[in-house]
């Protein structure tokens, strides 16, 4: 118990860490002892004790700009590694994840169709849009699955080619509504290339309930897909129902990638390349993988937007940019290795 306190805090005082530093750079920099002041300002108690020393510009610069999207980082970068994480245990393939299988396209899909054909423009309902976008990667889930069966059991080859092929088309019938819609055209633009420009505390609020949910769902399944690990027969024989877990761990991971695409857009190889790092450092069981990998794909999207931000500055690129930087080479590394799933 002490072990994992330890653990646990050693995450939230990384993540506190991050969160202050990447809040304290942009194009206008901010001294970290000013950040430190305006957030500690905030807590109930403490406003009416600490004396500002910084400007009011900086204190909305601090919470209506930066703090929304330094969190909804952290947010949409656990969400999309742990959904990394369940995608590839119920498949036993390391390259599975929400942007290689299709996933994420379908999430976009679906969130592309809600917004520009179905939610009234103004009256909007941020908090419907995920449910549409979850909808889209659970038709592509259910498509990539049957696509990549082959007699009746998931072949991982297949299912990748079918996961490129399906994320390729239902990114053109993405293009499709854009030049349809174009005067929604920027709202899909930012959803394909991937960017958390612009973000505020609404979407951090629609995005973290179902990361969080999703994380609570996914360690109460980390028990049945450790003894998947050890192959489908060995399961059956020790009372997994395989179809049954499979099926409940890629409705999970669709919904927490759902979530993640409705604010971010298409963030890709996020959840490919976080979970498969840390299980060659922390081992392949599910319970503390997902842990680690909540707070390091977290991290990792932070830290890969904040480059997104302030390297061409005042120029912002989108983060969906940096991360297929870092995830292309990498995905080319497993292919050209060849890895199987090892447990």
């Amino acid at each position: 118990m002490r072990r994992v306190l330890r653990r646990v805090g050693g995450a939230l005082f990384l993540l506190f860490t991050a969160a202050v530093v990447a809040t304290a750079l942009g194009s206008v920099n901010i001294p970290l002892a000013h950040v430190l002041g305006i957030l500690a300002a905030q807590l109930p108690g403490l406003g009416e004790l600490i004396e500002p020393g910084w400007s009011p510009a900086h204190e909305v610069i601090v919470l209506r700009v930066r703090l929304p999207r330094v969190l909804l980082a952290l947010v949409v970068g656990g969400g999309l590694s742990v959904a990394g994480v369940l995608f590839q245990g119920s498949l036993r393939n390391p390259l599975a994840d929400p942007y290689v299988i299709g996933v994420s396209a379908g999430a976009s899909l679906g969130a592309a169709v809600g917004l520009l054909l179905v939610i009234p423009r103004g009256i909007v309902g941020y908090g419907f849009l995920p449910l549409f976008a979850f909808a889209g990667a659970v038709l592509a889930t259910l498509a990539v699955s049957r696509l990549g069966q082959r007699r009746g059991r998931l072949e991982p080859t297949s299912l990748l080619l079918a996961g490129v092929a399906l994320g390729a088309f239902l990114t053109a019938v993405v293009s499709l509504l854009m030049v349809l819609r174009i005067e929604n055209l920027q709202d899909v633009y930012l959803w394909l290339m991937g960017s958390l420009s612009g973000r505020t505390w609404s979407h951090v609020s629609m995005a973290a309930p179902y990361v969080f949910l999703g994380l609570a769902l996914a360690l109460w399944l980390a028990k049945d897909l450790n003894v998947y690990l050890l192959g489908e027969e060995a399961a059956h024989s020790l009372g997994i129902d395989v179809q049954r877990v499979q099926r409940l761990v890629l409705l999970i991971g669709s919904l927490m990638a759902a979530a993640c695409v409705a604010v971010s857009g298409v963030i890709g190889f996020v959840g490919l390349m976080v979970p498969h790092a840390l299980r060659l450092i922390v081992g392949a069981e599910h319970r503390r993988l997902v842990f680690h990998s909540l707070w390091a794909g977290a991290v990792f999207l932070l830290l890969a937007d904040t480059l997104a931000r302030t390297v061409f500055s005042p120029l912002e690129i989108p983060v969906g940019i940096i991360t297929a930087f870092v995830g292309g080479p990498f995905f080319i590394y497993l292919l050209k290795r060849g890895s199987d799933f090892h447990g």
